[in-house]
């Protein structure tokens, strides 16, 4: 496993990205001082967001339903705990942009080719954050089945 969001897998097979970056930062507020440089109070974390981006292969290898999970997800703004693959918990994220790119389309109208990117945020935990993961598992079998 390469990352846990939520309840979706992604692999190196069958939902796989191959590109991921991370941006954090620290609230810092400067206050002017007499006679000196300016004083600088953390004033804790500020906004940290995570990018991931790659392609599925539908018509070999699937990887459709995880993405219509991600973008459920995505939809009904729900808060969801990001997990890497060597176990580290990165956090609690929300979903603010999901695109898909079809390229040579089949008779479906699904392309053989599907560069997916997702742009997450990271948002305080709630308590309910691990309620959302239950109905977001049996969405996915729902998607699966």
């Amino acid at each position: 496993m390469l990352y846990m969001i939520g309840a979706v897998a992604v692999d190196t097979y069958p939902f796989a990205f191959d590109a991921v970056s991370r941006s954090g930062s620290a609230d810092i507020a400067f206050k002017p001082l007499l006679n000196g440089l300016k004083g600088a109070e953390f004033m804790g974390e500020g906004d940290d967001t995570l990018s991931m981006r790659g392609q599925l292969l539908p018509a070999k290898i699937g990887g459709l339903p995880q993405l219509e999970a991600l973008r459920s997800h995505m939809n009904q703004g729900a808060a969801l705990p990001v997990m890497r693959g060597d176990g580290v918990r990165l956090g609690t994220y929300m979903i603010v942009s999901l695109r898909d790119n079809h390229s040579e389309l089949l008779r479906d109208g699904i392309g053989a080719i599907v560069r997916v990117s997702v742009s997450l945020k990271k948002v305080p935990a709630q308590q309910s954050t691990g309620l959302q993961v239950i109905p977001g598992l049996l969405q996915l079998f729902d998607l699966l089945g």
